[in-house]
């Protein structure tokens, strides 16, 4: 699917220029090795593990929250060169207000040259506001540079399809899965992979296409690096890119496994 046309746009802010081609998929690009770990708010104040990397949450556990007050604590904490960084994704209606929160003004133009309708584009615009705000909370905190960044698209977050929400188009969820992962390219913060399952991933995107995934984190629900090392397979990965990592747990964090 082409989502965004075959020309350059200008637009304001942060968002200053977008390559507006169609982003195919990327090769994969896994930097990391061996035994590592996930922290987010939750651990604020926890001693980090030894391990051979870190990933560490940006948000609050959802998006356009920024209260992980350990958040430059816990990416020093990680080992030199091997840390990464996830943030929170979701889609809601709400989310499309331009009202200093949610939506910036600069992703609503930017949107426009969106080969989609109204709603795919203001949805895409979401995606393109998360990243924007994300990336510029995390440099805030003295988190630059990551190995990589990575998209948590779980359903414990808001999206069309999930329980309690009027919203039953799958395409919203696309379009701002989409928009963030375009707006991560455009600004460099690269290689950009995303963490989920096959049975989250098809509940928040069915079978629809997202381009310019570089490669799966699967949260597999397991407890040993043995029993996670089974998802380093293709078939374990839900968006067609290669698995680079797997989550287990066990411990007072979770740990991931190096495929």
């Amino acid at each position: 699917m082409k989502f965004l046309r075959t020309t350059t746009l200008a637009a304001v802010g942060s968002v200053a220029m977008l390559v507006a081609t169609q982003i195919g998929a990327s090769a994969s690009v896994n930097p990391y090795s061996g035994a590592g770990y996930d922290f987010s708010y939750v651990q604020c104040g926890a001693a980090a593990p030894s391990a051979q990397f870190g990933i560490v949450g940006v948000n609050a556990g959802y998006p356009f929250t920024y209260y992980n007050g350990c958040l430059t604590a816990e990416y020093n904490a990680a080992p030199a060169g091997h840390a990464s960084l996830y943030v929170n994704t979701g889609y809601d209606a709400s989310y499309t207000a331009i009202d200093g929160r949610h939506t910036e003004q600069d992703c609503a133009t930017a949107s426009s040259q969106v080969i989609a309708t109204t709603a795919q584009q203001a949805a895409w615009a979401v995606g393109c506001s998360e990243a924007e705000r994300d990336v510029a909370y995390a440099a805030g905190q003295g988190a630059v540079a990551p190995a990589a960044w990575w998209l948590d698209v779980e359903t414990a977050n808001s999206w069309c399809g999930q329980s309690g929400t009027s919203c039953t188009d799958l395409t919203l969820n696309q379009h701002a899965i989409q928009g963030l992962i375009d707006t991560f390219t455009h600004i460099g913060a690269v290689p950009v992979g995303i963490y989920s399952n096959r049975t989250q991933w098809s509940a928040i995107v069915g079978n629809l296409p997202i381009a310019g995934v570089t490669s799966n984190w699967v949260a597999s629900g397991r407890y040993t690096a043995q029993e996670a090392a089974t998802y380093c397979s293709s078939s374990a990965s839900f968006s067609g890119a290669p698995v680079s990592l797997v989550q287990f747990l066990g411990g007072p964090v979770d740990r991931d496994y190096a495929c």
